[in-house]
């Protein structure tokens, strides 16, 4: 899975009508709508405000008057194809004069759609499992040092009457038996929430 870099808009003219593609990150059908609501406000002079936005649990998108399936399926069809989540889109058009006809249109909102991500940029989202180690004062300084010279991504520490790392792996088996040949076994990983990363 990927998501978008940054939020951003990206213009392209295709015969004298303009594309503007506004990208942002969205988790929710709710952020999605606030999203379509705040550049329709901006642009509502433009001849259309196209959308489509994908999370993991839903998709949608709507071609807001241009002729049904040239614009929100070809939008929407671009963040399928990039395995992108968590995105939302509007294109905005401001018509030129010159008709495009339907496969001009399905080519030019999905043009502007793909030129816009390449111009933001994307990041990778991988699954990564969480591990608590709670460790002794006196054992800690050591145990963190080799969590980081071993590339694990140490999240969080927490002093109190011992120390716990929460650490984040993508393979929880090796960790542990990293974790146990490490310490003797005198350690032991908590397993806890799954959390998803961006890289």
């Amino acid at each position: 899975m990927k998501v978008i870099k940054r939020d951003g808009t990206h213009e392209i003219e295709i015969q004298r009508s303009r594309f503007l593609c506004h990208v942002a990150r969205v988790t929710s059908d709710a952020d999605a709508s606030e999203f379509f609501a705040r550049i329709r406000k901006e642009h509502w002079q433009a001849s259309h405000n196209c959308t489509a936005f994908r999370t993991l649990d839903t998709q949608r998108s709507s071609d807001d008057g241009e002729p049904a399936g040239t614009a929100g399926v070809p939008m929407l069809e671009v963040l399928t194809r990039r395995d992108l989540v968590d995105t939302a889109v509007v294109v905005t058009r401001y018509y030129g004069g010159i008709k495009l006809g339907a496969g001009g249109l399905v080519r030019a909102y999905g043009r502007a759609v793909s030129e816009a991500i390449d111009a933001l940029g994307t990041l990778t989202r991988e699954r990564h499992e969480t591990r608590r180690l709670v460790s002794a004062h006196d054992q800690a300084g050591k145990l963190e040092n080799a969590l980081r010279a071993a590339g694990y991504h140490v999240a969080d520490t927490e002093y109190g009457h011992d120390v716990t790392f929460t650490v984040l792996t993508k393979d929880p088996d090796d960790f542990e038996v990293w974790l146990a040949a490490q310490t003797g076994g005198s350690v032991t990983a908590i397993r806890g929430e799954p959390v998803d990363l961006d890289s």
